[in-house]
């Protein structure tokens, strides 16, 4: 109770309360709102800790499971902390510009990753030292382009099992890829979003930047645990293992990445993801069209 005190504290000292004009509300966020003051929407703080503990302890899991988790933030008071913190834990981001099909045609997206990593590498090792300065410019410009838009998701091997998003209304294209796909979603929504259309919603200021860094951090603090907890559970089970069955689960490891490197972005991301709460405390798994209005 007392964590949960401090949560709440930390929360209103960010300002993570504070939500739109009253005209510019959804009437979905109801049950969010806690009062109106001087025409602005004030968000329960009570609702915001117990959604993001839940999202946090489903992040957990899908982080522990060894998964992927894509975190969407482009507005300019997210670009800075979303990439500060997504870094930290080693996981995708996006914060200049979402492409759209960066998801529903993954295939295509890689391949461009794949060219500008080619450009890097043939820049860095000299094989363009024969070609005219105009040319070698002309590539740096490209490569710089590319990796300002996909700098953050070149180490992504297949799509993400997740989506944090950062403003879900202004993220709008990112979160209709990933219904379509199937892909559990996580997002701050203020009051003036619809919250059925993520599958783990978080009421919160998405405007604010110490609103936007404290959500940010603890989920990404939770993330962090779930790595934690896999990399001690893979520690001991190398313990406990002989000679033999390590070099056998070696190999295993470099045949299932070297498939990986060849299959590129054809897996896609919806077994194995985290059930979706629905009112009266049942659930149901999130399908590839589901968590819709």
């Amino acid at each position: 109770m007392e964590n949960n005190t401090s949560l709440q504290q930390q929360l209103l000292e960010a300002g993570v309360h504070f939500g739109h004009l009253r005209k510019k509300w959804n009437p979905k966020m109801l049950p969010y709102i806690f009062a109106e003051k001087k025409g602005i929407h004030i968000i329960d703080l009570n609702k915001t800790t117990e959604s993001l503990q839940e999202a946090t302890a489903a992040l957990k899991q899908i982080a522990r499971s060894g998964k992927k988790i894509m975190f969407v933030g482009t507005k300019k008071q997210a670009k800075e902390i979303v990439t500060e913190c997504a870094k930290k834990i080693n996981m995708p981001f996006v914060t200049e510009r979402w492409l759209g099909g960066m998801l529903t045609n993954f295939n295509t997206v890689r391949k461009s990753v794949k060219k500008m990593q080619s450009i890097e590498k043939m820049l860095n090792d000299g094989t363009f030292d024969s070609i005219t300065k105009k040319e070698r410019l002309t590539l740096q410009r490209d490569k710089e382009k590319m990796e300002k838009v996909l700098g953050g998701i070149a180490q992504l091997g297949r799509v993400p099992a997740a989506l944090f998003i950062i403003d879900i209304g202004h993220e709008h294209i990112a979160l209709s890829e990933a219904k379509r796909l199937g892909i559990t979603t996580f997002g701050m929504v203020d009051t003036n979003c619809d919250p059925n259309k993520v599958d783990y919603a978080i009421p919160a200021n998405d405007d604010a930047t110490k609103s936007i860094a404290i959500i940010t951090s603890y989920i990404a603090a939770g993330i962090s645990e779930g790595l934690a907890e896999r990399q001690a559970a893979k520690d001991e089970e190398v313990e406990e293992m002989t000679d033999d069955e390590k070099e056998r689960k070696a190999a295993r490891m470099l045949a299932e990445a070297e498939a990986e490197g060849g299959r590129g972005g054809r897996s896609r991301g919806g077994a194995g993801q985290p059930k979706r709460r629905v009112p009266g405390g049942a659930s149901r798994r999130q399908g590839p069209g589901g968590g819709g209005r």
